[in-house]
Order: structure tokens, then sequence, then C-alpha cells
């Protein structure tokens, strides 16, 4: 194969996709859900200590997110190591729908 095939092939993979721009999503998306994350956190924390109560819906959100990268993570790795995350953050997920709704019904 020469090196034109090559260049032509990587070009038909790519469909016209600029990779820069693609790794740049990537990374934005990244600082994103660390920057939800930490936000939820200091939220949680300050509800906490103002109200003696924190609301549990995002938390819920916040462990979805976290169960649905893992998720996908597993469907296009297929390693066992995400799915057992995936299982773990879904499980963590149903807990705090459950206390959440508990919240809502005003049970706790």
């Amino acid at each position: 194969m020469n090196k034109e095939e090559i260049l032509t092939k990587a070009q038909n993979e790519n469909k016209g996709k600029d990779l820069a721009d693609i790794q740049a999503q990537k990374d934005g998306s990244y600082i994103a859900y660390i920057v939800g994350v930490v936000l939820i956190i200091i939220v949680d924390t300050i509800n906490g200590f103002v109200f003696k109560y924190v609301n549990r819906g995002s938390d819920f959100a916040l462990f979805s997110m976290a169960f649905i990268l893992f998720l996908v993570k597993y469907l296009k790795l297929r390693k066992k190591h995400e799915l057992l995350v995936a299982i773990i953050w879904g499980i963590l997920t149903l807990s705090m729908l459950v206390l959440w709704i508990l919240q809502l019904t005003k049970v706790i």
C-alpha cells in the first residue's frame, strides 16, 4: 500500500470529521462533567449546613451521568471492569432515585 492509498483510506474513515474538533468536544465534555460534580457537591454541602436538608434529586442526576458514562464505555470496550463500575453507579443511581422520591412524598 503506497502513501496515497493510505491517505485516501484515512480520509474515508474520518468522513470529513475534524479530529481536533472531536478531541476538543471530548475534553470540553470531561471538564464540564468535573465542574458539574464539584458544583453539586458544593451545593449539597451548603444545603446540608444551612437548611439541614440535601435534595437527593441533584445527586440522582449526578449519579445518572456517571452510570451512563461507564455503561457507554462498557458497551464500546466490553471490559468487565467498566461493567462492574457501571453496575455500582447504577445501584447508587437507583438509591438516590428512591431517596428523592421519598423526599418528594415527605416520607423522609
